[in-house]
């Protein structure tokens, strides 16, 4: 069943609720307002509801014509979709390296940042590529990327536009943290975050550096998150900003993770693409707690990548990594995995149902 009743979403992107009053002026029912979430008590003819109308956006027409990407605006049959993996990058924060790359392989880099910066224009392109739900993916990697702790705030508070739609994910920095329990707990508690991310390349250490005893706090961080009941992410794979080390993207690390903290949620993200793909596929067999996120992986690759991924079905989730250098669109990357030879069944699975069991 569509979750948000039978209205498509390629039409009601192009629509705003706004309350009539008595003279005839119009105004905004509430900022960022939800077509989808409000158009229940309208059909059942709810007698609150009967000065709000449905009033055509002013971009209307032109995204009849033109998707966000420069494509045509065409949302897919499948509902209910959760993309995990979406960058939100404050404004002013990352480093001016960083910037120059996202410049020069990403068109419409410009745009990128505004619709970042106002909740609002995203959850608009939510709703025109037909996604319910996105993880806001935030990490501290000030030696990398130039992202603070200021980050967590940052994407929580993006995040308050529509938290059922919007999912933040926060960030420890195990080095720069003198208190890695009690900062877990404060975005849990406090920025009631979705889970967390750790950026091993980006952030300079293993996956599972706590084993030798020289990054303790990192041990605190994965049995808080546990505890908790919150889910990590963690990158696997290459990376090709400056300054990144990607030897610590190997995935093996997560085979003691995932033994040491069993009952801990692991979100592989990436796949250790291009080169640890077989490695994940081995852990993901072996370990039930750990899920893969696809996000990063060329549609086209992911058979050739993981050709027996049917076989974890149950644990396969699909993400955009957008905005990100080589990624096309959010859209774009939805089609090219539904043109994929997997059975429906696998299909509902990746872009539904297990993100749903994950973040339920």
């Amino acid at each position: 069943m569509r979750p948000h009743g039978v209205w498509g979403h390629s039409v009601l992107h192009d629509f705003r609720l706004e309350q009539c009053g008595p003279t005839g002026e119009r105004s905004p029912l509430r900022a960022g307002a939800s077509v989808y979430h409000s158009l229940p008590s309208l059909r059942r003819g709810n007698p609150s509801t009967s000065h709000i109308r449905l009033t055509p956006r002013p971009s209307a027409l032109l995204r009849v014509r033109k998707g966000f990407d420069g494509f045509p605006a065409t949302a897919p049959a499948l509902p209910g979709i959760t993309d995990v993996h979406v960058h939100h990058a404050p404004r002013g924060s990352l480093r001016p390296a960083i910037i120059d790359i996202m410049r020069r392989s990403m068109p419409g880099f410009a745009r990128l940042e505004g619709v970042m910066g106002d909740p609002r224009d995203f959850l608009d392109h939510m709703d025109a590529v037909a996604v319910e739900r996105s993880c806001l993916i935030s990490y501290v990697a000030p030696e990398v990327m130039g992202y603070k702790e200021d980050t967590n705030a940052s994407v929580a508070k993006y995040a308050q536009e529509d938290r059922k739609r919007l999912l933040p994910f926060g960030s420890v920095h195990p080095r720069r943290s003198r208190d890695p329990k009690r900062d877990v707990e404060r975005l849990a508690s406090k920025l009631e975050v979705a889970g967390l991310k750790i950026h091993p390349p980006h952030q300079l250490f293993a996956a599972n550096a706590y084993a030798d005893g020289r990054l303790p706090g990192l041990r605190t961080i994965y049995r808080t998150a546990e505890r908790l009941r919150l889910p990590v992410m963690v990158h696997t794979g290459t990376s090709i900003f400056p300054g990144a080390r990607s030897k610590y993207g190997d995935p093996m690390a997560l085979d003691d993770v995932a033994q040491d903290f069993p009952e801990l949620t692991i979100l592989m993200a990436h796949g250790g693409r291009p080169i640890w793909c077989e490695a994940a596929f081995f852990l993901l067999r072996r370990h039930p707690n750990i899920y893969l996120d696809i996000s990063s992986i060329p549609p086209p690759r992911l058979l050739e990548w993981f050709p027996r991924i049917e076989r974890i079905a149950d644990r396969i989730l699909f993400g955009s990594d957008w905005p990100g250098p080589g990624i096309p669109g959010i859209r774009e990357e939805i089609d090219a995995v539904r043109g994929l030879p997997l059975s429906d069944a696998t299909k509902e699975r990746l872009f539904v149902s297990n993100a749903r069991r994950v973040f339920p």
